[in-house]
């Protein structure tokens, strides 16, 4: 795959704020191209402009508003060690010692000189780590946007002296670093997930639907929302990370959330999908969360009752079996990339099965 055209795109142009010294420096994002032109099928930028196409074929624009949370840690990591975060801090923490606030300044500041809106910011449940919630765009730009994010991020941690990771689970006794998802879909300036007349939240058919479709198919696609071996540990830890394939209203541990709204906001009406994690690639992981819902609007798929005895994958390797049977992920990612990624997945999940943990050792040399 190296003989490949990069197809940059005007619209995503923007200097590095940080970069102050001259000759400056920006960035751009491309789209990747064969040497005739075609859209590469390794691009998962086109991945997703596919799906947002079919998506407007049939009427509809999709946006997206992503809550991206990471941790915070004095060093960089060491093989062996266990990492230290910045703080002891937790939920809301605010106290002056904790340098998340400074850092969360800085790196917003970073974020909106290069045109990337920030909603909220806080400190995270878990020590050490920290929450920025990106504002609302169509699914494409939010995409871009976390790539920016996770640059900028990475950038400022170098500036302050620390070592940011959106690695999904850390650690065994905190939770984990998810990225909840909001998602709803437009028809003109229309909210399509909006029940007229409704005063209690509930959603269309369409929203109803659209969440069907995520809850019918989450098994096959949850290796590309959740893509690494960690992932799993961070699903299935606790810490309001669903382990569950369930919806709710207001409920923090089904895997789809049904948030409130202000009174008179309809176009508020959202869903939120709670399982992807922060190191997911968010194009694919878009491509095929949106495909699901719009399967499940197409068909009118109904939408069952809220709980569910039905369970994610517990690991990678239940995620890559329930992937390589789905019609719906290879016709979404294309039958190039398809293979691809199970190919690496099935590769990282035969490496990782070879290891002997720490928790073996500890476990069974002192009694075996």
């Amino acid at each position: 795959e190296s003989d490949m055209l990069l197809r940059p795109d005007p619209a995503t142009f923007s200097i590095l704020p940080w970069r102050t010294e001259k000759p400056g420096a920006a960035r751009i994002f491309c789209d990747i191209a064969l040497p005739d032109s075609a859209p590469s099928p390794a691009d998962s930028r086109n991945v997703l402009k596919r799906v947002l196409e079919k998506a407007a074929k049939m009427g509809y624009t999709c946006y997206t508003h992503p809550e991206i949370e990471f941790f915070l840690f004095k060093d960089v990591p060491v093989a062996g060690v266990k990492p230290i975060p910045v703080d002891a801090g937790g939920y809301f923490d605010q106290t002056p010692i904790a340098i998340g606030q400074d850092f969360r300044r800085q790196a917003i500041t970073l974020l909106e000189a290069m045109g990337v809106s920030v909603e909220f910011s806080h400190h995270e449940v878990a020590p050490g780590q920290q929450e920025i919630d990106l504002r609302y765009a169509d699914a494409l730009s939010t995409a871009d946007n976390i790539m920016t994010f996770r640059h900028i991020i990475k950038e400022v941690a170098l500036d302050q002296g620390c070592h940011a990771s959106f690695m999904p689970k850390p650690f065994t006794e905190h939770p984990g670093s998810g990225m909840h998802t909001h998602f709803s879909l437009f028809e003109g300036e229309k909210n399509a997930f909006y029940k007229d007349g409704s005063t209690s939240g509930e959603l269309s058919n369409v929203g109803k639907s659209f969440i069907a479709g995520i809850i019918k198919h989450a098994p096959e696609f949850i290796a590309v929302t959740n893509q690494w071996v960690n992932s799993y540990k961070r699903l299935h830890g606790g810490g309001e990370a669903p382990a569950k394939i369930s919806w709710g209203a207001q409920n923090r541990d089904a895997m789809i959330r049904i948030p409130r709204y202000k009174p008179n906001k309809e176009n508020s009406t959202r869903i939120e999908f709670r399982a992807p994690d922060s190191a997911c690639n968010p194009y694919l992981a878009f491509a095929v969360t949106i495909a699901a819902g719009l399967k499940g609007v197409e068909s009118g798929y109904e939408l069952g009752e809220q709980a569910s005895p039905a369970s994610l994958p517990a690991d990678l390797n239940e995620a890559i079996l329930a992937m390589q049977g789905s019609e719906l992920v290879r016709q979404c990612l294309g039958e190039h990339l398809f293979d691809y990624f199970l190919r690496n997945k099935r590769a990282e999940w035969l490496e990782y099965s070879k290891q002997v943990t720490a928790f073996e050792v500890d476990r069974y040399l002192p009694v075996l």
